[in-house]
């Protein structure tokens, strides 16, 4: 089945409510990465460019792979559940991690502080919540245009994003 770019825009009753959905789903996918990053960064002593680097790869990994992993079950080839997972996370989870490391790099201690250390665990679930917050606007005008999270819901065939 070919997969087109966009789907059908959301039904502006239900975009605020699939928006919010879209962007607790791609923060979900982020987070984990981002967490686990930020964490073998911080175990290992990474410089911060070498721990942030891990943790936006495997953010880009899990959110991908949240994304991937319904429409795999669904019995969707995987290259096309990997072209659904591009088309529908790629900006979102982008977003998150911009917001999400400058965060860490700009509170004061975070990026040096020990996993034992509350200044780490508290700029981290600072910096999450400002990444979705920041990724909400974005996600809602995708899904307004057919594009973003709207294209992996329109791969589920129920009522909201996956």
């Amino acid at each position: 089945m070919p997969i087109a770019n966009h789907a059908a825009p959301v039904a502006a009753s239900s975009l605020k409510r699939t928006a919010l959905q879209a962007t607790l789903h791609c923060l979900s996918g982020c987070a984990v990465g981002e967490i686990l990053g930020m964490v073998i960064g911080t175990a290992f002593g990474w410089s911060n460019g070498a721990t942030i680097a891990i943790s936006v790869a495997l953010a880009f990994a899990f959110g991908y792979a949240f994304t991937m992993l319904p429409l795999l079950a669904a019995g969707m080839a995987l290259r096309s559940a990997a072209s659904v997972a591009l088309a529908a996370d790629s900006a979102s989870v982008a977003l998150m991690e911009v917001v999400d490391n400058a965060v860490m790099l700009v509170w004061p201690g975070a990026m040096n502080a020990g996993l034992d250390n509350g200044t780490f665990w508290l700029a981290l679930a600072g910096s999450l919540l400002l990444a979705g917050a920041a990724a909400y606007p974005l996600n809602r005008a995708l899904i307004a245009r057919g594009k973003g999270h709207a294209v992996a819901h329109a791969h589920h065939g129920h009522g909201h994003a996956h």
